[in-house]
């Protein structure tokens, strides 16, 4: 079956996936610069794409942002979904992802741009890191890994110690992310109820290659 055109639809549906996804990897350059009042008519031609399948995709430029920043938060899920498979106890598993977060912001700068451009609404979020980090948290609960009273609170504060570390390295480009990601990951566990002596036994674990997950082409 073909459209009236005569393209074939499976050729189609590929050609409408290409246009959405560059309109959607321009928009994230654009978030990631800070210029969220750019034009949308700047959008498609950063994209190369007419302005007619902009409105083929996306009601509004608001519409389109929202969809970029979800793609990045789905982007960053699905990575530490596949890197921390392996491992079965819940608080190493929090710990990975909060120590390869950490490392995430030197290694993807543009995404770890629109990260800290959303701000607090990343860490309420139900895509990307937030909700696994609830899921983690209530699973080493559950283990008598983990001991707080209030774990929605205590993720709050670890969400903007994360986030606060973000900044930190942006501002500062000469510190070392490894580091300090860890540094901050050890505090956080503390805040969770480990002793000293577990969380830098945590932070020690040797981190899955990163670089051998993305060349295998996994997100």
């Amino acid at each position: 079956m073909t459209e009236q055109s005569g393209e074939p639809i499976g050729r189609l549906a590929r050609r409408k996936q290409r246009t959405r996804a560059a309109l959607i990897k321009a928009a994230q350059g654009f978030i990631a610069a800070g210029q969220l009042n750019v034009p949308i008519l700047d959008i498609t031609q950063a994209a190369d794409v007419g302005m007619g399948s902009f409105y083929n995709h996306f009601a509004t430029k608001d519409e389109l942002f929202e969809a970029a920043v979800t793609d990045v938060l789905d982007t960053h899920g699905a990575l530490l979904d596949r890197v921390t498979a392996p491992i079965d106890d819940p608080a190493d598993v929090f710990a990975t992802s909060f120590r390869l977060t950490g490392r995430l912001f030197r290694r993807r700068p543009q995404e770890s741009q629109i990260l800290l451009a959303r701000g607090p609404a990343v860490l309420f979020s139900e895509r990307g890191l937030a909700p696994r980090a609830r899921r983690d948290v209530a699973r080493a609960v559950a283990a008598g890994r983990f001991d707080v009273d209030d774990p929605e609170l205590t993720l709050a504060v670890a969400g903007g110690a994360l986030l606060g570390l973000g900044q930190l390295l942006r501002s500062e480009p000469g510190r070392d992310d490894a580091a300090d990601a860890d540094r901050v990951t050890r505090d956080v566990l503390r805040l969770f109820g480990m002793s000293a002596e577990e969380a830098h036994a945590l932070c020690q674990r040797p981190l899955p290659d990163l670089a051998a997950v993305e060349e295998s082409g996994d997100p």
